[in-house]
């Protein structure tokens, strides 16, 4: 997908990454190319056009890059991730976009289709009267776009460690498959701290003066940038926590539940002993008290009758049946 803007104003969409040049020359003239999985001739030629440096095609071109944000002699050069969280199959969704940012141009890589640019371009037409501030305006709209696809995430993370804490406490235990599917939500999670975080320091090198791309009409917007990168930071530290939280509480509750378990069990032995305990000495071939009589048998009978009965309620006062 391509842009062309001139004095501030949308002149071209959509044309062929062959034309940059032609755009690029016209007085006032500010080029955006996207490209989505790009091969290495594709962006080996793109670089060849533009002067982008080696070392930044080839981090761009190589995965797992982390949240940063490059200085070269003639660009720039910025890493992120915009991620979306599938709750069902318990696993965060990233997709690298990596900008090399000129003064008259935005060249913006994306290793899948995952992250809709089209959501970038609507950002970029609510405010047209910003194009004016060059390529810090459209690096505005892209950050904005990724950024406020943070807050989402931190939403569906947080609607699912609410069911879970409310779970938790429920009296049946949790069956194999939640467990693994707590253990990838807590996985996932992780990720996108880890995804988050750095966001701060390459935003904030963006704002400092020695990046030329930002104008001071468009400071507030990249501040405004900031403190949602912030907020966001903070609020995965905070589900970082309540997630501990939670498995630290699972694991007391199914110590307690494991503890309640073993003393009803040991209880109800503890009963059972007791008529074992007469019927086996009362069950010797050697003369007792009422051996051979009716009386010894009632009497044993009621031996184990009166001392089950009272065992029984001693532990039903201490709360172990």
């Amino acid at each position: 997908m391509t842009r062309a803007y001139r004095d501030g104003v949308l002149v071209a969409d959509g044309f062929p990454v062959a034309e940059v040049s032609e755009h690029l020359d016209m007085p006032g003239g500010l080029v955006w190319v996207d490209l989505c999985g790009p091969s290495m001739d594709e962006l080996h030629e793109l670089a060849a056009e533009l002067g982008l440096h080696e070392l930044a095609v080839e981090d761009a071109l190589s995965p797992h890059q982390r949240p940063k944000l490059d200085r070269y002699e003639t660009h720039h050069f910025l890493s992120c991730h915009a991620v979306h969280v599938d709750v069902e199959r318990g696993d965060l969704g990233e997709t690298e976009i990596n900008a090399f940012i000129g003064d008259r141009w935005l060249i913006t890589v994306r290793k899948n289709d995952e992250f809709p640019i089209e959501d970038v371009e609507k950002r970029w037409d609510r405010s047209p009267d910003l194009a004016v501030h060059g390529v810090g305006f459209l690096l505005y709209g892209l950050l904005d776009v990724v950024v406020d696809g943070y807050f989402d995430a931190i939403q569906a993370f947080d609607e699912y460690y609410d069911e879970v804490s409310d779970g938790i406490f429920a009296e049946r235990p949790l069956d194999p498959a939640e467990q693994r599917h707590w253990f990838d939500m807590r996985q996932a999670m992780v990720r996108f701290h880890r995804l988050v975080v750095p966001m701060r320091e390459a935003v904030s090198s963006l704002m400092r003066g020695a990046h030329l791309s930002v104008s001071e009409a468009l400071y507030p917007y990249y501040q405004d940038v900031y403190d949602h990168v912030l907020r966001a930071s903070e609020a995965s530290d905070s589900l970082r926590d309540l997630v501990s939280t939670i498995v630290e509480t699972n694991l007391s509750l199914r110590d307690y539940r494991q503890n309640m378990v073993m003393k009803k069990v040991t209880s109800w032995a503890a009963i059972i002993a007791v008529p074992t305990l007469v019927t086996g000495f009362y069950g010797m071939n050697v003369p007792y008290p009422g051996f051979g009589s009716h009386w010894g048998v009632a009497l044993s009978a009621a031996l184990m009758a009166v001392m089950s009965f009272v065992l029984y309620i001693q532990f039903r006062r201490r709360d172990w049946l």
